[in-house]
């Protein structure tokens, strides 16, 4: 299974560590999307910035671009 994980609100005005671990899921930007293989530590990463990212979940075959 793939997420693809979408950066919804900006990291201006965030904690340092906030801002390093929506950099290290790949976001640069709000509305910029990345794909990644859902493993428990993405999904850490998406649980502590979940205030600021959306996620969906893909089945493999939906999986068009990889980034992970």
């Amino acid at each position: 299974m793939k997420l693809k994980i979408t950066q919804r609100r900006s990291t201006i005005n965030r904690p340092k560590d906030q801002k390093a671990t929506v950099r290290a899921l790949g976001l640069r930007k709000p509305n910029q999307q990345v794909v990644h293989t859902d493993t428990p530590q993405i999904r850490g990463m998406v649980a502590k910035v979940s205030h600021l990212v959306d996620v969906e979940e893909l089945a493999d075959s939906e999986d068009t671009q990889t980034c992970g």
